[in-house]
């Protein structure tokens, strides 16, 4: 096990993944774990989490998502998904536009964390037509589609790619 630090700089967009070893249950379990172990307004955990298995549906969501490839081969994807409503009873309009895009967002960055920490890889995937992603899932109208996790066990590493410079990105204030 890494800590946390040597998590975070192992986290790489995997797009090649070991199509014939499949994900052990106690680890996929243990990442959707960490997952609902993420904060979320008023721990509403205003999300839902779909796991895909099949590789018919894996298909689906790679059409869904412009043909990114690595989606159907990867093992398992998560697909992370709003829930407006359940956050709207709490915090009005705000949690719906926003709480609850927020808690599905921190909850598959927990996720993508514990599957490098489970020595796997993902690739985060937001570049997919929602309307086709809820007909993929046979979602209804309420739960807003933000992200899809391609998971499996890495077939290569990319390498490292540039970041911009600290000083750059933080600024102290005043």
């Amino acid at each position: 096990m890494w800590d946390f630090f040597e998590t975070v700089r192992h986290r790489h967009s995997v797009r090649k993944y070991q199509t014939t070893t499949p994900i052990e249950a106690g680890k996929l379990h243990a990442v959707l774990e960490m997952a609902c172990a993420a904060p979320s307004a008023g721990d509403l955990q205003a999300y839902q989490i779909t796991v895909i298995n099949d590789q018919a549906t894996r298909e689906a969501l790679q059409a869904a998502a412009n043909g990114q490839p690595f989606i159907s081969e990867a093992p398992v994807c998560l697909v992370f998904s709003a829930d407006p409503s359940r956050s709207a009873k709490s915090f009005g309009e705000r949690g719906a536009s926003l709480y609850a895009v927020q808690d599905a967002t921190i909850a598959a960055t927990y996720a993508q964390l514990a599957i490098v920490a489970a020595g796997m890889g993902s690739t985060w995937v937001g570049d997919f037509d929602d309307n086709a992603v809820k007909r993929v899932l046979n979602n209804n109208d309420e739960l807003q589609p933000i992200a899809i996790l391609s998971v499996g066990y890495p077939a290569e590493l990319p390498e490292p790619t540039p970041r911009r410079n600290l000083d750059d990105v933080v600024k102290q204030f005043p």
